[in-house]
């Protein structure tokens, strides 16, 4: 399926993108047959495993929106890019090195929602977490969150201890989203602390072997609904600006403003 060039975008060192598609908004069945042909043969196979409707647009979404994005800055059909997921399970581009293509993507998505970071020659994860359909017990953040992280935790109001749990959550899964290990980071051997309430840093332990200060971070609402948060390497260009950019896969797409709520990078 050869589509009609769209203009084309630069990615840069200097730069990060996040793609927001509202999948249950992406409902027109020739929309969704458009994006089947975009698929390989296995990806098509997948959807309809997937046993809840929800899950299958999704996942159909999910696929048509990162070939259709990723072919927007590179001169590569939809079609023709290949992924396979490191040892951690993280998906990565298959059929061009990170030398020859020098992008770097990371999916996240929630009930409603799909992010999609991408940036060039650098680490990247992204977490969004759906606040109104997703409840936890705060026992989880006891057993798996480091003790400073739990201490704080109880010093919330208790009408506020759901969002701050997952200000938490959303910064640990992008970064071990952008370490490319997964869960396989235990996540009380790093904790982020808030020194005021738009500020973010990280510490480690050193059995972790990385440095904290390798990492920038970012944290956003792009609704009332979501919460982002966005991990990034730190490279000798400087701390990267970010765009957030609502799409419909082969539709269109439109700027998102959207404050920064917390930094690492100084406000």
């Amino acid at each position: 399926m050869t589509l009609p060039p769209r203009d084309t975008l630069v990615a840069s060192e200097r730069h990060i993108d996040v793609w927001l598609a509202y999948y249950h908004d992406i409902a027109d069945p020739e929309l969704h047959r458009n994006y089947r042909a975009l698929l390989t043969e296995e990806e098509r196979g997948k959807e309809f495993r997937f046993y809840f409707p929800d899950d299958q647009r999704r996942y159909l979404v999910t696929r048509a929106l990162v070939r259709t994005v990723l072919s927007r800055y590179l001169h590569v059909q939809p079609t023709d890019w290949r992924f396979a997921n490191n040892r951690y399970g993280r998906p990565e581009i298959a059929n061009l090195s990170r030398d020859e293509c020098g992008l770097s993507f990371n999916i996240s998505h929630t009930r409603g929602l799909i992010a999609l970071g991408v940036t060039k020659h650098r680490e990247l994860g992204v977490d969004v977490e759906n606040l109104r359909t997703r409840e936890v017990a705060l026992g989880v953040a006891d057993r798996f969150f480091a003790k400073t992280e739990v201490d704080e935790l109880a010093t919330v109001p208790k009408e506020r201890q759901q969002d701050r749990f997952f200000e938490y959550w959303t910064f640990k899964e992008s970064y071990i989203k952008a370490r490319g290990m997964g869960l396989s980071i235990p996540l009380g051997q790093f904790s982020f602390h808030y020194p005021h309430e738009r500020a973010v840093n990280l510490a480690v332990a050193p059995e972790l072997g990385d440095d904290a200060s390798r990492w920038s971070f970012w944290q956003y609402r792009p609704t009332d609904e979501y919460l982002m948060a966005v991990c990034a390497e730190r490279r000798a260009e400087g701390a990267p600006t970010i765009a957030l950019r609502k799409v419909v896969p082969l539709v269109g797409e439109e700027g998102v403003e959207a404050r920064v709520l917390k930094t690492s990078e100084g406000i």
